[in-house]
């Protein structure tokens, strides 16, 4: 165990636990059974972590293939028969624990993805289709569920990864013309409380009592909780629960309207850390896998914390992305543990290089 512990990377986990303990008060001050249920899957989080941080990342890019395949089966076997919940099916009941794959398969899919990018040695026009080929039939299996806010975080994951490798910028022209031309066709797929979200996102005050209500009571409680904050537990947004998913997309305005200012800047603070961390590891490696990987990472965590802010502040429309490590939630807190598990054990193969060199 003692090994173990001088082989984390502390700049990378500290950051978060400061994160999860900021959401576990928040919790408990919202409902004791929030708490109960975030606490016990915080540590089965910190399990894999330990297991993933302690793993070979080159036996991981060995699986990439049957990860991928394993992961279409997985998201179609939720479809046909996944818990059905407000309208949606994406969870899985497993040994008493919900999970969503959804969140689950992200750094696994995130391993499938870097591998395939880090094999690509010719950049032309056949291997940029052949990258949103293999992201197609992920994206509609998610987006059916549906999870229009995970459908559009990978395809952003991809594009942005796409644009890391350093792809011609005509080619994101020439692919984005059939999708500018059946965005009337797409627009008839969403369903109408997305479609109202759009709506809401283009104008506020379109229906204050309905499909405007969340950000409007989001925006309320972020702005009431001014510099200090009214305290854990004092907020009359969140506690009174006009605050809807007050808990889960909405816990960045709960934080807000408790701690003011000063929980606002602990949570940005926090993330630059744990995001320049991960921008250490990618520039430090010389392992196009690992690189790849590192970016990938770098990117979901970047978009997921800019999406979710700007949805609490209604800066951008309401798709259900959560705060990574404050959320409450087990899948997403898993997968984002998982995530640092595998970035540690980079992380822990530059310092063996590095004493190798010195050696």
């Amino acid at each position: 165990m003692s090994r173990i512990l001088k082989e984390i990377d502390w700049f990378l986990v500290i950051p978060v636990f400061i994160l999860v303990l900021l959401s576990l008060v928040t919790l408990f001050s919202l409902n004791i059974d929030f708490f109960k249920g975030q606490v016990a899957l915080f540590a089965l989080s910190i399990i894999a972590f330990l297991f993933f941080s302690q793993s070979n990342y080159k036996t991981a890019s060995v699986f990439a293939k049957p990860i991928y395949i394993f992961s279409i089966i997985a998201l179609t076997f939720v479809l046909i028969l996944g818990i059905e919940s407000r309208g949606a099916v994406r969870w899985v009941e497993i040994l008493g624990f919900r999970l969503q794959f959804s969140e689950v398969l992200k750094p696994f899919l995130a391993i499938s993805l870097a591998s395939y990018l880090s094999q690509i040695k010719v950049f032309n026009f056949r291997s940029f289709l052949n990258i949103f080929a293999f992201l197609t039939p992920i994206f509609l299996l998610i987006f059916f569920q549906p999870d229009l806010g995970n459908a559009l975080l990978y395809a952003i994951v991809v594009f942005l990864a796409v644009i890391y490798l350093g792809f011609p910028f005509r080619y994101f022209i020439l692919s984005s013309l059939p999708f500018i031309l059946m965005a009337p066709i797409f627009w008839n797929f969403l369903h109408d409380y997305q479609r109202q979200r759009v709506l809401t996102f283009l104008n506020p005050s379109l229906d204050p009592l309905g499909t405007s209500y969340n950000v409007i009571q989001s925006i309320i409680a972020v702005g009431s909780g001014m510099i200090m904050g009214k305290g854990i537990g004092q907020g009359s947004q969140s506690s009174l629960r006009f605050l809807p998913e007050r808990q889960t997309d909405f816990i960045f305005a709960t934080i807000s309207e408790q701690l003011g200012v000063i929980g606002v800047i602990i949570i940005l603070f926090c993330f630059g850390v744990l995001l320049y961390r991960i921008w250490y590891i990618f520039s430090n490696t010389n392992d196009n896998f690992c690189k790849t990987f590192a970016a990938i990472v770098f990117f979901t965590f970047l978009i997921q914390i800019f999406v979710n802010i700007g949805m609490n502040l209604g800066l951008l429309p309401i798709v259900g992305v959560t705060l990574p490590f404050v959320s409450y939630g087990g899948s997403s807190l898993l997968s984002n543990f998982i995530f640092l598990g595998l970035l540690n054990s980079i992380n822990k193969s530059l310092k063996e290089d590095k004493v190798l060199e010195i050696g």
